[in-house]
C-alpha cells in the first residue's frame, strides 16, 4: 500500500484533473497507447487515502469525442464529481446542455501529440461552451503561449492551462514564455492546474526542482487562480509516481495552510461550481 501523505487535506479538498480507463469503453483508433485499467473504484481507494473528497474527471484523449466513459465515472462519483469533456465544434447545443445536467463544466483542448483538435477550433467551442457557463480547458506547449497569448485573451470563456503550464522544455520564472503565462492569469479570466510535474521535469524526482520552480511562481503570483491535481492514473508514464508525494509537493509550492486550502478547495468550488 503506497504511504499515506504528510500533508492533511481540509475538507472539501479537490483534485482537479484525473482520469478514468475502463475496460468496457474501447479506446478510439487514435489512441497513442493502450488504455490503463484505471476504473472509478481503483480511484476512491486513492481518493481515500489521500483524504480528498471532490474531484474532476477529465476526458482522456484515448477516447476521443466518446465521453461515455467520463459521463459514467462521474454518476459512480456522484454529487462531489464534475467533468470536462472533448467535443467537437459543431456539437449541437442540447448535447451540450444534456452534458451539463450530468456534471460536465469544461472542454477539454488537448493541443498535442495526439490531440484531435486545432487552435483554429478552440474559438469556435469556446463561443459555443461559454453560454453554459463552462470553460476552456487547454493543454499545449507552454513555451509557445506568447504565440496563442492574445487569442487565450480574448476568448468568451474562462480558461484553464494543463500542468504548470506543460512546459516541455522547462524555463525559468524569468523566462518570457512564464511571463506571458502570469500577464494571462493577471487577467482574471485565466487560472492554472498545479499538478504532473514530472511529464515535464529534467531535474526529476524527489523534488521535480525546475517544474517546482514555475508551481511556486504561479502560486505565488495568483494563488487565487491556482487550482491542484493528482493526473491520477499518471497515464503512459511508468513507473506512476506515488499519489502522496504529488499531494505533498504542495507543501513546498504552498507553505502557507491558509492558501493551500484556497487551492484545494475554495478555488475550486468557484471553478467546478461544488
Amino acid at each position: 500500500m503506497e504511504d499515506a501523505p504528510r500533508l492533511a487535506a481540509p475538507a472539501g479538498a479537490c483534485d482537479c484533473h484525473m482520469h478514468v480507463y475502463d475496460r468496457r469503453y474501447k479506446p478510439a483508433p487514435t489512441a497513442l497507447f493502450p488504455p490503463p485499467d484505471a476504473p472509478a473504484d481503483a480511484y476512491r481507494a486513492v481518493q481515500r487515502r489521500l483524504g480528498l473528497s471532490r474531484l474532476v474527471v477529465v476526458q482522456p484523449s484515448g477516447y476521443a469525442f466518446d465521453n461515455a466513459c467520463t459521463e459514467d465515472a462521474i454518476v459512480q462519483f456522484g454529487s462531489n464529481a464534475r467533468g470536462v469533456a472533448t467535443i467537437r465544434p459543431d456539437i449541437a447545443d442540447a448535447e451540450i446542455e444534456r452534458l451539463t445536467r450530468a456534471g460536465f463544466r469544461g472542454a477539454r483542448c488537448f493541443m498535442l501529440k495526439g490531440g484531435l483538435l486545432s487552435w483554429d477550433d478552440v474559438d469556435g467551442i469556446a463561443s459555443r461552451v461559454a453560454r453554459f457557463g463552462w470553460h476552456l480547458q487547454l493543454q499545449f506547449d507552454g513555451r509557445d503561449t506568447p504565440l496563442h497569448a492574445a487569442r487565450i485573451a480574448r476568448l468568451p470563456a474562462e480558461v484553464v492551462i494543463d500542468h504548470n503550464g506543460k512546459f516541455l522544455e522547462p524555463v525559468v520564472p524569468s523566462h518570457p514564455a512564464f511571463r506571458a503565462l502570469l500577464a494571462l492569469l493577471d487577467s482574471g479570466r485565466c487560472w492554472a492546474k498545479l499538478s504532473a510535474p514530472y511529464e515535464t521535469s529534467k531535474s526529476g524526482p524527489p523534488g521535480y526542482d525546475d517544474v517546482s520552480a514555475l508551481a511556486r511562481a504561479l502560486s505565488a503570483a495568483h494563488p487565487e487562480r491556482c487550482v491542484w491535481a493528482t493526473n491520477w492514473p499518471h497515464p503512459n508514464i511508468n513507473p506512476p509516481p506515488s499519489n502522496a508525494a504529488m499531494l505533498d509537493l504542495l507543501l513546498d509550492w504552498v507553505p502557507d495552510e491558509a492558501t493551500r486550502r484556497r487551492i484545494l478547495v475554495d478555488n475550486p468550488a468557484r471553478l467546478y461550481g461544488f
